[in-house]
């Protein structure tokens, strides 16, 4: 009789080791882990600019950057340019504003990116294409590429006398922005970035 409970009590003993190892985290020799960072918010989406002077010279001049473009407009001269004579969409010479920091790196500027087809224009977008001495102004780049393969705008807000030295200013739309009336946040855009907001 002894010898069987002496069995059951060593039968008993290795099931509640055994039960016991189950439930008992296994000891650990990997080093310890830093706590996962909990997941940021997408970063926002830098503004893509582009700017087009068809000059009346023939020649077509393009911007990648505001601040180069607003220097131009304003001394009608460019101090760092790239030129490829004939390239124009009728054959006109295309006149490239680009920085200091394209000339460093040795690298093309954004207008000539966009321009080879490079870098697709996406939104967000404010563009600007001055032509006939008035400013035509977009806030998508949907509406500036249908402008740049057909040429004109189908809607649009004007404001007459409104941009720099009494200059008309265009605002492209579309048929969904249409429907909203006046383009209020281009509006804003175009006076800030003429303001140096």
């Amino acid at each position: 009789m002894q010898r069987i409970t002496a069995r059951l009590l060593i039968a008993a003993a290795s099931v509640a080791a055994v039960a016991a190892c189950a439930t008992a985290p296994a000891p650990s020799t990997a080093p310890a882990t830093a706590a996962t960072p909990a997941p940021t918010a997408p970063a926002t989406a830098q503004k893509m600019y582009y700017f087009m002077v068809m000059s009346e010279d023939g020649r077509l001049y393009l911007f990648g950057d505001p601040k180069n473009y607003l220097a131009y407009r304003e001394h009608n001269e460019v101090p760092l340019t790239r030129s490829r004579i004939g390239a124009g969409p009728q054959g006109q010479t295309v006149v490239f504003g680009i920085t200091n920091d394209d000339v460093k790196a040795t690298r093309p500027s954004a207008a000539e990116m966009i321009f080879d087809k490079k870098v697709e224009l996406k939104d967000p977008f404010y563009g600007e294409v001055v032509k006939d001495g008035r400013y035509h102004v977009f806030g998508s780049a949907r509406d500036f590429k249908d402008f740049l393969e057909h040429n004109e705008i189908t809607y649009t807000f004007a404001t007459i006398g409104e941009g720099p030295k009494g200059a008309s200013v265009i605002y492209a739309l579309n048929k969904d922005t249409v429907k909203q009336g006046q383009p209020t946040a281009m509006i804003e855009e175009f006076k800030a970035l003429r303001a140096g907001k």
